[in-house]
């Protein structure tokens, strides 16, 4: 397949999004670079930079389940997308995503920020290039189909700024990570990467 034919298809999703919206969806469109920190360095703000420039782009779509869930400022969310993964030394990867994201609301100020976390499954059409060289260093598996997790935190823009058309727009931070869970995920104990991003989403 094509670039072109690619392109067309995150079009089309994100117009998908679009269609009979009643505040019960969403779409993200994300750009971002390979981080050399692991996730949990990442989890504790310890972001380690790295000269290799790898870049994600990265498109999500989302229905929304539950809003207040258990009468806690929770949403919880089914969340879909596609990503294109820039690289160099292998040839470029299309990643298909799909997941569960929680929302953790806090409001104040006339303002909404929200931290996510989202858990499911990423399946690339080639290895990535982190991934490639930690299996490679560490003797590990390889696998297309690997562990997905989603973590973010954003600020609604409209609110910020008081234009109220552009309530439900947050512009925000996210990792893309992908991992294989220590070998519960196809076997692959070390390999692995996490993509810093920043993103804006629209709720509809």
């Amino acid at each position: 397949m094509n670039k072109n034919y690619h392109l067309k298809f995150l079009l089309l999703v994100l117009l998908f999004s679009f269609v009979k919206a009643e505040d019960n969806y969403s779409a993200r469109i994300a750009y971002g670079k390979v981080t050399a920190s692991d996730f949990s360095e990442i989890f504790m703000g310890n972001i380690i930079s790295t000269e290799l420039d790898y870049d994600v782009y990265a498109l999500d779509g989302g229905y929304l389940w539950k809003k207040n869930w258990f009468d806690l400022p929770l949403d919880l969310y089914t969340k879909f997308g596609v990503a294109y993964y820039k690289q160099h030394r292998l040839k470029d990867v299309y990643e298909g995503v799909l997941y569960l994201k929680l929302y953790y609301n806090i409001d104040f100020w006339d303002n909404r920020v929200r931290i996510g976390f989202g858990d499911g499954f990423s399946y690339t059409t080639d290895y990535l290039e982190p991934e490639d060289d930690e299996a490679t260093l560490d003797g590990d598996n390889h696998s297309k189909i690997l562990n997905y997790i989603d973590f973010s935190v954003d600020i609604d823009v409209g609110k910020l700024i008081q234009v109220e058309s552009l309530y439900g727009l947050y512009l925000g931070w996210a990792v893309k990570h992908r991992s294989g869970v220590f070998g519960l995920v196809n076997d692959v104990k070390e390999g692995g990467a996490n993509y810093n991003t920043i993103y804006l989403e629209k709720n509809f």
